[in-house]
């Protein structure tokens, strides 16, 4: 069973910066894609960045380019997303997810199989 594990969310003023870790305990997952996905009040679920773990291509959705940055640690036991500039519409549950590599940088998120439970961010002005 994939195991994905969101944590360091929090509260933190415009401006401030966050970064948010997602621990992948499956190793076989080590060749997929894994995406990082918001849900904010009233919103439908988006993708935010996304990193193929074997060649370490990076995806980031417009919003958040120059902000946001993926990666992964080398042992690719982790994958993480430094939230940099943060803006009040970057509230909401953030969640990581795997998926084949063919949906990296496809925001759908129905190609993502395998979900953690999510890390809630709140930027307040």
């Amino acid at each position: 069973q994939a195991q994905l594990m969101e944590s360091g969310g929090g509260s933190v003023q415009a401006g401030g910066s966050l970064r948010l870790s997602c621990a992948v305990s499956a190793y076989w997952l080590s060749t997929f894609c894994v995406g990082w996905f918001r849900q904010g009040p009233g919103k439908e679920r988006e993708g935010v960045a996304h990193i193929y773990r074997v060649t370490n291509t990076t995806y980031y959705t417009d919003s958040v380019k120059g902000r946001f940055t993926i990666s992964q640690d080398s042992a690719k036991t982790a994958v993480y997303l430094q939230m940099n500039s943060l803006k009040p519409e970057d509230t909401a549950m953030y969640y990581c997810a795997a998926g084949s590599g063919f949906y990296c940088g496809d925001w759908n998120p129905d190609g993502f199989d395998y979900w953690g439970q999510g890390t809630q961010v709140t930027v307040s002005s």
